[in-house]
């Protein structure tokens, strides 16, 4: 192995979103935007399709598109950005349903696109993105009559169940939604996590389906491998990489692997606590993490291996955020083009 190798489980990814699935009675949607939140939104859509998945949600209608020429006609797709200026031809083409966000996008969607689908997305107290209740309040009846597919909003705080953000969110959408013969979507992650209260026609994981928190329970989706370049042997007192950063305190094996924060493992890592895995034992990271280069203690190792993991059910993305000072959102979505990338299942 001469690159470093990311090995994407769509297996795991798929058993994920059917352990959320489970967690519901109602429909159970996919977001995989930022490219599959990093992992190729078209292979990570087909896995979710072929599990059941029948609506997806990306950030923007170019994101759509892709999607769209990866899974084929018949799922819904849905864009949290809305119909922004220039959208027009792609929404149409590629039978993209935009969650309208602004007085402006309802006016623009009505006038260029009569007809065609399109959500409405509420702001409920996040301050994001949405439409706050006045402006909610003098445009229902106008949306209503065009017959949304959809009204949704996004929790500020689902990750911390007891914050008492997401008990005034859930009211305040109840209080903008309730009545109106419109399916209705409050829960992310974190959301579908909180129950019943918060799951309404259709939840929306996004991080869970990919091993991150706060579904603790999610299978690892992702493993990284980092090929070992050249090893070297250091008397006690010996330092390593960029401002002396480690001291020997003993004669060490050094092995230095290929990857760095170009390839989206944080500068910030070398300072926390963190190893690599050969097998079942853990080395730990030594020194600063420069560009392109990790260094690595295997002083312990019996030999010197020809890969080491950084990655995998022994050190999650989560666990590698937390070092980073970061959340594993970032880790996964950084996770840089230089990885030679295979799928299982």
């Amino acid at each position: 192995m001469s690159t470093a190798k990311l090995t994407i489980n769509l297996d795991a990814l798929a058993t994920n979103w059917r352990n959320l699935d489970a967690l519901t009675t109602c429909e159970t949607a996919a977001v995989v935007k930022a490219n599959g939140y990093g992992l190729d939104a078209g292979r990570v859509g087909q896995a979710l399709a072929k599990a059941g998945a029948r609506n997806f949600f990306v950030a923007a209608a170019e994101e759509g598109v892709a999607l769209r020429r990866a899974i084929g006609a018949g799922p819904g797709i849905s864009v949290f950005s809305g119909h922004m200026e220039g959208d027009s031809k792609l929404l149409r083409e590629f039978q993209l349903t935009p969650m309208l966000n602004s007085l402006d996008q309802m006016l623009r969607h009505f006038e260029v696109l009569p007809g065609h689908s399109f959500g409405v997305q509420l702001d409920t107290g996040m301050n994001r993105l949405g439409m706050e209740a006045a402006e909610w309040a003098a445009v229902r009846d106008i949306a209503l009559g065009q017959q949304p597919v959809l009204l949704m909003s996004h929790l500020a705080c689902a990750d911390e169940p007891n914050h008492p953000m997401n008990a005034q969110q859930l009211q305040t959408f109840i209080e903008l939604t309730n009545g109106l013969d419109v399916p209705r979507s409050l829960a992310a992650t974190g959301g579908l996590l909180l129950g019943r209260n918060y799951h309404f026609d259709l939840c929306r994981p996004g991080i869970g389906l990919y091993g991150g928190l706060p579904f603790s329970d999610g299978l690892p989706v992702v493993q990284l491998d980092l090929p070992v370049i050249q090893t070297r042997d250091l008397d006690v007192g010996e330092t390593v990489g960029y401002g002396n950063a480690w001291t020997a305190a003993r004669p060490s094996r050094i092995a230095t692997v290929a990857a760095g924060y170009a390839d989206g493992l944080h500068r910030a890592l070398g300072a926390g606590e963190i190893g690599v895995f050969a097998g079942q034992t853990r080395c730990p990271v030594v020194g600063r993490v420069s560009m392109d280069l990790i260094t690595v203690d295997i002083t312990d190792l019996a030999d010197t291996p020809d890969h080491l993991t950084i990655l995998d059910e022994q050190q999650t993305v989560d666990m590698l955020a937390d070092a980073a000072g970061t959340i594993g959102y970032e880790l996964l979505t950084s996770l840089g083009a230089r990885y030679a990338r295979s799928y299982t299942g």
